[in-house]
């Protein structure tokens, strides 16, 4: 709910949101965004399944080697925080909108 409000007020776009927040793939996405989303899914869920080819596709759809890196950090990162978080208990605070 955090992170849709957010990307809902930098995109204006309530169908993306939905979308993203219910099921990826029906989102209308390039097909960078698609491979990026691809390669965090696998990096999330089955880590121990990566390969060079996950490498090479981002690169096939335009990322660099930096961004690469950026984004498995960033993959990395909110997994890390993500177990933390769930390891201690800890609950997220209520949201609300600025238009509440």
């Amino acid at each position: 709910m955090h992170h849709g409000a957010g990307l809902l007020r930098l995109t204006n776009d309530k169908v993306l949101v939905e979308a993203l927040k219910t099921d990826w793939r029906s989102a209308s996405l390039s097909a960078a965004d698609r491979q990026m989303l691809t390669y965090t899914e696998k990096l999330t869920l089955t880590p121990w399944d990566m390969v060079e080819a996950d490498v090479i596709a981002l690169r096939d759809v335009g990322f660099s080697d930096a961004a690469i890196l950026d984004i498995n950090q960033v993959t990395g990162y909110y997994a890390f925080v993500n177990r933390l978080a769930d390891g201690l208990g800890v609950e997220l605070e209520a949201y609300q909108s600025a238009n509440q």
